[in-house]
């Protein structure tokens, strides 16, 4: 029995980003349930088609992506469960991705992207993976996590929750290691490491590394600089 049809929205205030995003996906199997020139088309036609996934830009006129994706991820009237947010931006180290990331975005695109990339990325995070590499999301989040303009979107979690394990695994996954690496460092199969991944997620519910990854900064578990050696 065949897998149903990736479905995705694209979001975005240039019509020429969205024909041609369209037709990229379109090529590769995956439907374009709708377009939205704004955040708050963009939010109507996720709670109209239930997407997969949402290719979300951030500055458009009116709603912006940010609070667009928010409102999709947030679990309130117009939220949607199981829909991922792929945030496109013209910079990769933008404060506004990282309100974004911070809002549940599972990651982000320039908007320069390859063809071949932009599929193989809404894929990815369709199957419940973030996009960014931790190494680019620890670099995002040190720019911008202790900044006094940074926007504060309620992700600082109780970790009293976590086992003395589970702390050490968040704190070196926030480092920028992968789950290999982390086995690789603890002494622990990929499995378990994968396993401790998913209770620290589940417990502090985060939807993905990227979020865990922003909690470690924001809580405090990890300084901006991050332990010796980790660059």
């Amino acid at each position: 029995m065949n897998a149903p049809a990736l479905r995705a929205v694209i979001a975005d205030d240039q019509a020429l980003v969205r024909t041609g995003f369209g037709m990229i996906l379109a090529a590769d199997g995956i439907e374009v349930t709708a377009e939205a020139a704004d955040g708050a088309e963009a939010v109507d036609a996720v709670r109209r088609t239930r997407p997969d996934v949402v290719l979300m830009d951030i500055r458009m006129p009116g709603m912006d992506g940010i609070e667009a994706t928010r409102r999709i991820l947030g679990g309130g009237p117009d939220g949607c469960d199981g829909t991922r947010v792929i945030i496109l931006t013209t910079y990769d180290l933008d404060h506004y991705v990282y309100a974004a990331l911070t809002a549940g975005a599972s990651g982000f695109l320039l908007k320069d992207v390859t063809p071949e990339h932009l599929v193989a990325a809404v894929r990815l995070v369709r199957s419940g993976d973030a996009l960014l590499a931790p190494t680019i999301t620890r670099r995002l989040i040190e720019r911008f996590a202790h900044r006094e303009e940074s926007p504060r979107t309620g992700l600082h979690r109780d970790l009293s929750g976590l086992t003395p394990r589970e702390l050490e695994v968040l704190r070196l996954l926030a480092t920028g290691l992968s789950n290999a690496e982390l086995a690789d460092r603890l002494f622990l199969s990929p499995t378990t490491v994968k396993t401790h991944v998913g209770r620290i997620l589940s417990k502090l519910d985060l939807r993905d590394r990227v979020q865990a990854v922003v909690l470690a900064y924001e809580s405090g578990l990890i300084s901006p600089q991050g332990p010796p050696g980790t660059d």
